[in-house]
């Protein structure tokens, strides 16, 4: 048996690649695709059968993809009008030479919801491995909000009897292989450890602990998740298929003026700097999503529609922006700032072309301004969760994800000195501020892990 995880960094998103013989199969696949046709041709397999889970949300699948350069079939869950690919039967059997993979129905995170139990015939009729998408997690289950308050009560029920009823007796012995780790927008409490079996999950689960089904259908219920706008493009690029790549987009580099020429006609600049060098200079309009953010935060602000430039600071981030982006269906990445001396924001000013700047401020500054009683607005972009777990007294509180719909509701007249846990999602926030014409915005160094490590004062 050959056995392989893809790692999707950002997102968090585990894939499967499972060998025997001559065959291989993938579940979940991501779009850049490429790394499976490669194991496939080290390893000398075909790949026979593709496997989703559910309808992802959170990223753009691969199967479509992938079944353009493979003669792999696709199978996915029922109650859903894919335009792609067959629909899978609870109980349906496949091989893979000679191991054996039975297709469950485990609805709950979505109706459609798919699991994979393999076996081993050869060996016994015992399961030794089960792929469960985002119906269980190592350290968590996942999430049941999707379809709506309404619907949350009915997907919970169904989630507690897919792993309680069809999951968890499979054995305390088998190893459980789920389509996320750590860091994934699909759960609450997600272990960054990916290895784990059924019964470790039934005893440090602290979802499994909820035993009763109106137990755990009262604790899921409660839980609050963001929803990034993305997610809708996501859903529809999976039910009828995600544009064909081929091959990842390469975007050409620009002269800074033909940079310019690019943003005089409606493309988006996406810097991915870090904070600290995107408020020294950057070009006005900019979004900031540092590098390794992109995953989670560029869904919340960059529009499909329009193309995207790039602002980096080491031409070779070029190629893990555009993967990230493609991840989440963004195409349209036509460029990146680049001279014959430089392919950094260098480039732009040493052409004087104008630049804008993002005020910093140090936690001592802000403390000796808010001690003074300065007419400073600090506004917390932080998540609900963590602003419940302390915050600084009279703050305001938006999420960053949030913050482009709620700009009318602060003031312009006033300095606002934005914070989150470490001073990127803040340096978003300036930038979503700046391009709302706002001009007095300080983006706080360090942020609320700098205040508490200073020991200034917090409240609940």
């Amino acid at each position: 048996m050959i056995f392989e995880r893809i790692r999707s960094e950002g997102l968090a998103h585990i894939s499967y690649f499972i060998g025997s013989g001559e065959e291989a199969a993938i579940i979940d696949p991501r779009r850049d695709c490429q790394v499976y046709l490669s194991l496939a041709k080290k390893k000398r397999l075909k790949i026979k059968y593709i496997f989703e889970t559910h309808r992802n949300e959170d990223y753009a699948i691969g199967s479509v993809e992938l079944t353009n350069l493979t003669p792999a079939k696709v199978y996915h869950g029922p109650g859903l009008k894919f335009k792609y690919g067959e629909t899978l039967k609870d109980g349906q059997e496949f091989y893979i030479d000679t191991l054996k993979l039975t297709a469950i129905h485990t609805p709950g995170h979505t109706d459609e919801s798919m699991s994979y139990v393999l076996t081993d015939p050869s060996a016994g009729k015992e399961a030794f491995m089960v792929f469960t998408g985002d119906t269980l997690f190592v350290g968590d289950v996942g999430r049941t909000d999707l379809y709506g308050p309404d619907e949350a009560p009915r997907l919970s029920g169904n989630l507690y009897d897919s792993i309680f009823n069809k999951i968890l007796p499979l054995g305390d012995g088998v190893i459980l292989c789920p389509a996320h780790s750590g860091g994934s927008v699909c759960g609450k409490a997600i272990s960054k450890r990916e290895e784990s079996t059924l019964g470790l999950e039934r005893i440090q689960n602290q979802a499994l602990e909820k035993r009763k089904k109106e137990d755990f259908v009262k604790f899921k219920v409660a839980e609050q998740h963001e929803r990034p706008p993305y997610f809708r493009m996501m859903e529809k690029y999976n039910l009828e298929g995600p544009p064909l790549l081929w091959h990842l987009p390469r975007p050409s580099p620009l002269t800074p003026v033909e940079f310019q020429k690019r943003i005089e006609s409606g493309a988006v600049v996406l810097d991915t700097r870090m904070p600290p060098a995107f408020g020294g200079a950057h070009i006005k309009g900019s979004y900031n999503v540092w590098l390794t953010g992109i995953p989670s935060y560029a869904g919340w602000v960059l529009p499909y529609d329009k193309p995207i430039l790039l602002v980096v600071e080491d031409m070779r981030e070029v190629d893990e922006a555009v993967r990230y982006l493609v991840r989440l269906g963004y195409d349209k990445v036509e460029g990146f700032l680049c001279d014959a001396l430089s392919c950094t924001m260098e480039a732009w000013y040493n052409r004087a072309l104008p630049v804008e700047h993002t005020k910093l401020l140090t936690v001592q500054e802000l403390k000796e301004r808010l001690t003074k009683g300065e007419d400073l607005l600090v506004l917390d972009v932080r998540s609900d969760g963590e602003w419940e777990e302390f915050h600084i007294e009279g703050a305001t509180h938006i999420y960053v994800g949030h913050l482009q719909e709620h700009v009318s509701e602060l003031p312009k007249d006033k300095p606002i000195a934005v914070l989150c846990n470490v001073g990127r999602r803040s340096s978003l926030g300036t930038s979503i501020l700046l391009r709302n014409g706002f001009r007095d915005v300080y983006n706080v160094l360090g942020s609320m892990t700098a205040w508490r490590n200073a020991g200034y004062p917090v409240t609940k």
